[in-house]
């Protein structure tokens, strides 16, 4: 069973650690089951607003990001819960960056403060994320930017979440689905 007094720090290393680093793109049912294990509880008390005082710290921020954008996308693979705190961490992104929090923040911690807004469905989140990462020169993660922007951008929203969130695809979507370009993870 999940800690319920985890602190920030003991997140970041957790997400950062080699171990989880190697899963981060490319994950295992195992390490999702190990997630879940670990945080459900604590992404409860995030998703509650439990944890807001955690906001006050570039740590905490990212911590509380990590709970509310990344680790529901492992602990919920496939089902709709996955995207259900997305907002919330865009939130929790917007009032740290708004503070100039990021800038405290190592390049590969910033990129998972920026990435809620390169999983949103709406444009101008999408067009944050590529200023974002266009303006900490983090090169790597903008070409990902900009190709999530260009499906958003081509579509309104990412097709390969229609089948988990119950939504009708169209024949553009379910034909670049099956293309080489189709992004199914």
């Amino acid at each position: 069973m999940a800690c319920h007094s985890m602190s920030p720090g003991e997140i970041i290393e957790f997400w950062f650690s080699a171990t989880s680093r190697e899963r981060w793109f490319n994950s295992t049912p195992e390490y999702d089951r190990e997630l879940r294990a670990r945080f459900e509880a604590l992404w409860e008390q995030a998703r509650d607003g439990r944890l807001a005082a955690w906001e006050q710290t570039p740590e905490g921020a990212l911590a509380l990001v990590l709970l509310l954008d990344q680790m529901p996308l492992n602990m919920f693979r496939g089902q709709p819960e996955s995207f259900s705190t997305e907002a919330q961490s865009r939130e929790v992104a917007g009032r740290a960056i708004a503070r100039g929090l990021d800038r405290f923040l190592p390049g590969s911690h910033k990129v998972f403060l920026y990435l809620p807004y390169m999983h949103s469905e709406a444009l101008t989140d999408q067009d944050r994320s590529v200023e974002l990462f266009e303006r900490a020169g983090l090169t790597d993660n903008l070409k990902w930017a900009t190709h999530h922007r260009g499906i958003v951008r081509r579509f309104g929203r990412f097709p390969h979440r229609n089948t988990i969130l119950g939504r009708e695809s169209t024949s553009d979507e379910l034909a670049w689905l099956a293309s080489p370009d189709g992004f199914n993870p």
